[in-house]
């Protein structure tokens, strides 16, 4: 396990058991046996996939930047299929801030767009 973050704002990351599988509105667009749980403050965990697990042809870049004190720089992707489209859903941190270099090649998923199940 890693630990990183600070006293009042700890982050704690470590491989998950197992399989997780991404679904998005009914379709699997990634299974990962490498995935890491995020477990930062008080915030619900956070699955991250490496991105070679992940169908990335159902995500495109956008130009959206936020900044995490203790994560660094996220950039964003939409999820996208025909018609059905949900913008900004992903996120990496793509040069995380060190104590989370962990999480650099990996993608999270917010919850109410994707469903990411633990299997096996």
């Amino acid at each position: 396990m890693t630990q990183a973050g600070t006293t009042d704002h700890p982050i704690a990351i470590e491989p998950i058991s197992g399989r997780v599988r991404l679904i998005w509105r009914g379709r699997t667009i990634g299974e990962s046996a490498r995935a890491l749980e995020l477990k930062e403050a008080g915030y619900k965990p956070v699955a991250y996939v490496p991105r070679e697990d992940v169908d990335m042809r159902f995500l495109e870049r956008t130009d959206r930047v936020t900044t995490c004190p203790y994560k660094g720089e996220a950039n964003y992707y939409s999820l996208h299929e025909g018609d059905a489209r949900d913008d900004n859903a992903v996120w990496t941190y793509e040069r995380p801030k060190g104590g989370v270099g962990a999480i650099a090649g990996h993608l999270a998923f917010y919850p109410n767009h994707v469903e990411a199940l633990r299997v096996g």
